[in-house]
């Protein structure tokens, strides 16, 4: 068996946020790393309950939630990393998990080195707020979107910008690119939905039947399928080949602010201001749970990469993990002064990476609306 780490990427602002983790001595607008400190056997111990949960499959575990409590509780400040002038808005890791893209509303997209925590590149050139910004899956490109209705992609390396995306008539919220890396789409307050072929720049596809604010898009891990969220309290899921609208979703009672695929293809977890989380079968179309816990608007919510739980964010300024099968909360990240904007995770093999010494490990990435740091963090250990 071999330990694995799981880090988590989080964005504070105020002095009075970081008086519990430095004793005031922190600035504003810095990333900061926090390591955790366990002994082996507790570890062992805890590895041994997360073991026991996953191979019965018999859901919940009542105990579970006191090891995970227990063991993410010790944190040793690592590192500062200082950077953007405004807020951020996302905050994405490279597809090997060495890099991490931020957006801002200083109209920058930066990227950053998580072993060094230094500042790698600045793309700037948006004219307005940056809403988002991902790493394609080979690494090499940048894609963002922002309020000046344009969407931009950019050389990793160099810096450049390769190639400007424009059509959207209104700000665009959500940009993703397509597993296979081929194409790009985008959600927009046009209410509609783009697909655009990377290599050309053109407009390829246009879906429209949502009759708002097109808030959340991503595409299905397969390829297959796009799921969008909206102002107008629907989830739709779409075919990509014939452009139909598979299915809509209905459940939920304001606008949802994302939507997003379960690894295997079979579900969506969704989330809102109505404070609620839900989860869907996609082919019937059904809601099977609702998981509720948040005391505001619930910002983001995602996927583990094995599918048995799910993170989420809110302007409760929490963030909560949950576990799928019982829907009930394993742990709740407290003390942040703001509204908590937006998760990403990741899984990978750390090699020489020296801030991470096991071979496998997941990392955590939370941004903050109004905060202008982030950290990383070793949560706890899993197989």
């Amino acid at each position: 068996m071999k330990l694995a780490n799981v880090c988590i990427f989080f964005l504070l602002t105020k002095k009075g946020d970081l008086e519990k983790v430095e004793q005031n001595r922190l600035e504003k607008h810095k990333c900061i790393f926090f390591k955790k400190k366990k002994s082996e056997k507790e570890i062992k111990l805890i590895i041994q309950n997360w073991i026991r949960t996953l191979n019965i499959k018999l859901g919940w575990i009542n105990d579970f939630d006191k090891f995970v409590s227990k063991y993410a509780k010790y944190f040793q400040l690592l590192k500062i990393l200082r950077g953007h002038e405004d807020e951020i808005n996302s905050v994405k890791f490279s597809p090997d998990s060495r890099k991490v893209v931020s957006s801002s509303d200083d109209r920058t997209v930066r990227i950053w080195d998580v072993a060094s925590g230094k500042q790698i590149k600045i793309f700037g050139g948006h004219l307005d707020f940056t809403f988002a910004a991902e790493f394609s899956p080979n690494g090499q490109t940048v894609i963002s979107c922002s309020n000046d209705r344009t969407i931009r992609l950019w050389d990793v390396e160099s810096g450049r910008e390769l190639k400007r995306f424009e059509g959207h008539s209104a700000w665009i919220w959500s940009v993703n690119f397509s597993p296979d890396g081929k194409y790009i789409v985008s959600g927009s307050a046009d209410k509609t939905i783009r697909i655009w072929d990377l290599h050309t720049g053109k407009e390829i596809k246009k879906l429209e039947g949502q009759p708002r604010t097109v808030f959340s898009i991503q595409y299905s891990p397969n390829g297959q399928k796009i799921v969008s969220a909206s102002n107008d309290d629907t989830i739709c899921v779409w075919d990509v080949k014939t452009n139909e609208k598979l299915k809509q979703l209905n459940g939920h009672s304001t606008s949802i602010r994302r939507a997003r695929f379960s690894p295997d293809n079979q579900f969506i977890v969704s989330c809102t201001w109505d404070r609620t989380i839900q989860i869907w079968d996609v082919e019937s179309g059904k809601e099977l749970k609702i998981v509720e816990g948040h005391l505001d608007a619930v910002r983001d919510v995602k996927y583990f990469p094995d599918g048995q739980t799910i993170v989420s964010c809110s302007y409760d300024k929490t963030i909560r993990l949950w576990d799928i099968k019982s829907g009930q909360e394993i742990q709740r990240l407290e003390g942040h002064s703001d509204r908590v904007l937006g998760i990403d995770m990741t899984q990978f093999k750390s090699g020489d990476n020296k801030l991470m010494r096991k071979k496998y490990q997941y990392n955590l990435s939370y941004a903050f609306s109004k905060f202008q740091l982030f950290a990383q963090v070793q949560y706890f250990y899993i197989n």
